[in-house]
């Protein structure tokens, strides 16, 4: 008999089977709902609860999973025993719950409590999909509050495992009140400025979904996970259309910007615990939660020492000996193939750097880079334009020209950023936002304008560097900063060169003249204080002389940061507000 044909029915004629099956020991194998395979459950279990065969994901039990992701005996668990309710009087309900309970050992369809990932404390709420399909009761709504309250109280961070198939049925009205329920209570957690990480598991829908599995400051999922408010089978019986491969899973999800990073479950704790890592809170004297940003004077020292360090950030006799560069030239020499782009930056000063996506509104942008990192004893939210490094990369990343959903990804994270006190560091490099037809129909010129508009006011220190190109309102949108800095041969102008002569001078053939008049270089730039700083380049900039460089610009950020340590919010955005108030 083959192992795959274990889970086969069998049809009886009278008391006999047409085929003599050998028994099998009571749970000594499970079949794989996505490829029906019968599998050892052994296997399975070593595996992750992941197929062997085909790499579907098995439902994880909420005990099992807080085994998988807490520090090893550190899970206290919270309101573990809570009195059954039927507020609709629903006849059998009763029954059916208890008979789960005695089945699963849980008391509802949510596991809450406290423990350590990588020894960072936090709150963690875990749904188990065996009890009525996790939906979500009036108990299973107080549990979850309560652990959000009590994380609040505590000054803790919360992790939620949601599962669900929406709203309980038996408690009509009642379940329905829960989603609101645990929003309010994920609210006031939020005002407290503390981080909220939601993990998506199959399925998660209904009104869990319309409620706390999506108000993450940081939202993950498993790969392939159903994910959605109305089921597929309700959609395609409501418009009468079969529904397209993958609609509602979590790679439709993250396409879609809704998601900030789909993770493997083997690797699930790690993300976890570099998350809490780079969100870790300390108190200051007076009792108030901080992110843990002081900057030490040790880490400068360092930065200043380290190596032969002075020899390799003095470019003075490298200066002394460049030819002077035209207008032109430098606008050249900002498009050139193999001048770093956004992405090498951020490789060479944030190696720990944790890239999220999507804008929660429609899509995902690749042509902006957004995520956090540690920098100089500090957490940070990173911001890059990005271009390609090939012709295939520039295409996936449209040639560094950013969509709506691009510039409202960066401006989430910015946004999070200050609920948590981190600085922000962006980078730019853009030959100006994207002006398709489709840009334009999501709204391209509200999505700059709503940037200008919400950076103008941060209460965290915001950094900008033009490392390439700077065009127009596309890369205004990421530079409404404290300071402006550019590098030697990176050009900012309100169009490029060629739309000027085009537009002004009725002929794109006399762009070099243009790029004369323009006034786009750093050092013109400087002299006009629209811009603080210029950070020297090799002769000869690529990835590979690019160290040097950016050793010099750690040093350079450390001490600026360094600058604004203890700066209170009004003084950041005064100084911003001033900055631009007098040009």
């Amino acid at each position: 008999m083959k192992l795959q044909n274990m889970f086969k029915k069998i049809r009886k004629t009278g008391n006999s089977t047409r085929e003599n099956r050998p028994e099998v020991p009571q749970g000594l194998l499970k079949k794989c709902n996505k490829c029906q395979a019968a599998i050892f459950t052994e296997d399975v279990k070593r595996a992750g609860y992941i197929c062997p065969k085909c790499h579907g994901y098995f439902r994880v039990h909420a005990r099992e999973r807080i085994r998988m992701i807490a520090d090893e005996n550190t899970f206290e668990e919270w309101d573990a025993r809570m009195e059954f309710v039927n507020p609709l009087q629903f006849k059998g309900y009763e029954g059916k719950v208890k008979n789960l309970q005695e089945k699963t050992g849980l008391d509802e369809a949510v596991l809450t409590g406290k423990a350590k990932i990588g020894g960072h404390e936090t709150v963690i709420a875990v749904c188990d999909g065996r009890f009525l399909m996790a939906s979500m009761g009036q108990i299973v709504g107080e549990k979850i509050t309560r652990a959000v309250e009590r994380a609040t109280k505590e000054k803790l961070p919360v992790i939620i495992f949601a599962c669900s198939g929406g709203a309980r049925m038996q408690e009509g009205m009642v379940s329905l009140m829960q989603m609101a329920k645990t929003a309010a209570a994920l609210k006031r957690h939020s005002e407290a400025g503390l981080l909220y990480v939601s993990v998506l598991t199959d399925p998660t829908t209904g009104g869990v979904t319309a409620s706390f599995a999506m108000l993450g400051d940081i939202i993950l999922a498993e790969p392939q996970a159903l994910i959605g408010f109305a089921g597929p089978r309700v959609i395609e019986q409501t418009i009468g259309e079969k529904l397209p491969k993958g609609f509602q899973r979590a790679e439709f999800l993250l396409e879609h910007g809704f998601l900030d990073r789909i993770v493997e479950r083997h690797e699930m704790r790690q993300v976890l615990c570099e998350i809490l890592r780079l969100h870790e809170m300390q108190e200051d004297v007076s009792g108030e939660v901080q992110q843990k940003s002081e900057l030490s004077g040790e880490v400068l020292h360092k930065l200043e020492l380290s190596g032969n360090m002075q020899r390799k950030l003095d470019f003075s006799e490298e200066v002394q000996q460049k030819s002077p560069k035209t207008a032109w030239e430098r606008v050249q020499i900002s498009r050139q193939k193999g001048r770093p782009v956004g992405q090498d930056y951020i490789e060479q000063l944030f190696p720990d750097f944790l890239e999220f996506h999507g804008d929660r509104y429609f899509g995902d942008d690749p042509a902006i880079i957004g995520g956090i990192a540690s920098f100089c004893d500090q957490k940070v939210t990173v911001l890059a334009q990005a271009k390609g490094k090939s012709t295939k990369e520039n295409v996936e990343r449209n040639f560094g020209m950013p969509s709506p959903e691009g510039y409202r990804k960066a401006l989430r994270l910015m946004k999070q950023a200050e609920k948590f006190g981190r600085p922000v560091l962006c980078f730019v490099d853009t030959p100006g936002a994207f002006c398709g037809l489709e840009a334009e129909e999501r709204g391209q010129g509200e999505a700059i304008a709503r940037c200008l508009f919400e950076m103008s006011d941060l209460k965290v220190p915001v950094l900008s560097l033009v490392i390439g190109e700077g065009g127009s309102g596309g890369a205004l949108a990421m530079a409404v900063a404290n300071e402006v800095w550019m590098m030697e041969n990176a050009i900012y102008s309100v169009l490029s060169p060629e739309g000027f002569a085009s537009i002004l001078w009725k002929d794109s053939s006399k762009a070099k003249e243009a790029a004369e008049v323009m006034k786009l270089t750093a050092g013109d730039l400087q002299k006009l204080g629209i811009i603080e700083k210029v950070i020297q380049e090799p002769e000869t900039y690529t990835v590979e002389t690019m160290e040097p460089v950016t050793r010099k610009l750690s040093l350079e950020i450390c001490h600026w940061l360094k600058k604004w340590e203890g700066a209170s919010a009004e003084e950041m955005t005064h100084q911003r507000y001033e900055r631009f108030r007098k040009m």
